[in-house]
């Protein structure tokens, strides 16, 4: 008898590669990672640096769907008709999958924004919902994170607090025990779930190969990115 398949909604950031390291080490059936490319701005997923996913799921050895997101949240004014509509390109990604679908699989903690889109996505399909990170404590996700062997890298900021400084940064435990300050001053969510920061898995136990970063970095005096220049496989 054939397992049924999973999906992993796949962003290449240390949430969503979280979900899939779980996922595959319950024993998941874990068929395909799905990727959603937006064409700005989003409400319901990663931006930074998804182009990258190709790369990484080359390294995990699972097959990779690309879908083109023709949405942009920027200065959209009702963000929950905003949310059903970026959720709605990732339900009919779904359903054009040739799969004998059992679930998906997502890196959401606290957000019940997003969660609560998928979940009522997976009610619609009948499917299950695999979110190993959802209400558990982020300082507690990012150690077990760093002590599985996860190497996480900081691609975008975006608060009060993180500086200039924190492109290109590896969040070992001393960044975490930082951010962890940030958390207790300025209120920065530790996994950066709120949009403070943006991640990108390069290394990690279910990934063969690590992915090596040429970068240069772009910051505007509040906010800034690591603009990728080459990527590799190790």
């Amino acid at each position: 008898m054939n397992q049924q398949a999973w999906v992993s909604l796949f962003s290449g950031g240390k949430d969503s590669s979280w979900a899939l390291y779980r996922a595959l080490e319950d024993g998941l059936n874990v068929e395909r990672l799905l990727t959603v490319h937006p064409a700005g701005d989003s409400y319901m997923y990663h931006v930074p640096a998804t182009t990258l996913t190709t790369l990484v799921a080359e390294s995990i050895g699972i097959p990779l769907v690309n879908v083109e997101g023709d949405f942009d949240a920027k200065s959209v004014e009702d963000a929950g008709a905003q949310g059903d509509k970026e959720t709605e390109t990732l339900e009919t990604a779904l359903r054009d999958l040739d799969l004998d679908l059992a679930g998906v699989t997502a890196g959401a903690v606290e957000s019940e924004f997003q969660t609560s889109r998928i979940q009522a996505l997976c009610d619609r399909l009948g499917i299950d919902l695999f979110a190993p990170l959802w209400q558990k404590n982020p300082r507690e996700l990012g150690h077990a994170m760093i002590d599985a062997g996860f190497e996480i890298k900081i691609v975008q900021v975006a608060a009060y607090g993180l500086d200039e400084s924190w492109l290109g940064r590896t969040v070992d435990e001393e960044a975490l025990a930082e951010l962890a300050e940030l958390n207790d001053e300025y209120g920065v969510h530790v996994l950066g779930e709120g949009g403070e920061f943006e991640t990108l898995v390069t290394d990690a136990p279910h990934m063969d190969r690590p992915i090596e970063l040429e970068y240069d970095t772009t910051w505007d005096g509040t906010r800034g990115r690591v603009r990728i220049t080459d990527a590799t496989l190790g």
